[in-house]
């Protein structure tokens, strides 16, 4: 990934009120005093970054998962994905959540071959055995 964005970034500074509320509810939200570089160059489509940063706030929010199973999982579609920026921001926050060295590169291992199953059941096309079938469908 390059260093240099397709769009310049729009620091808090030289931002319209509309894009700085969400900046304020970004930085409220994780306790920070900083926004990421993602949400700076989002901005220049204001209602899209409201809608994104709402989305994200609303499922990595409290739910039935725990917070750092949903960035392992962040992290485990980020890499399959090849997105080099999602992969770095969700290992730091997972870090933050208590991920070892050791979980983290056990969700690699995971992904990788979770990868290489599916390639092999699309290509080969076995069907679906009935004890995996849902029951109650």
């Amino acid at each position: 990934m390059t260093d240099r964005p397709i769009v310049p970034m729009i620091e808090y500074e030289d931002a319209s009120a509309e894009v700085r509320a969400v900046y304020d509810d970004i930085m409220a939200t994780r306790k920070s005093d900083w926004v990421n570089k993602f949400w700076k160059v989002l901005a220049h489509d204001p209602a899209q970054l409201r809608r994104m940063w709402e989305s994200l706030k609303q499922i990595m929010g409290p739910g039935a998962l725990d917070p750092l199973t949903k960035e392992l999982i962040y992290i485990a579609v980020s890499a399959t994905n090849g997105c080099e920026y999602c992969t770095y921001s969700h290992t730091a926050s997972a870090r933050a959540k208590g991920m070892t060295d050791a979980m983290l590169m056990e969700v690699l291992a995971v992904t990788g071959k979770a990868n290489e199953t599916n390639r092999l059941a699309n290509a080969l096309r076995p069907p679906v055995d009935p004890q995996f079938q849902p029951k109650d469908i």
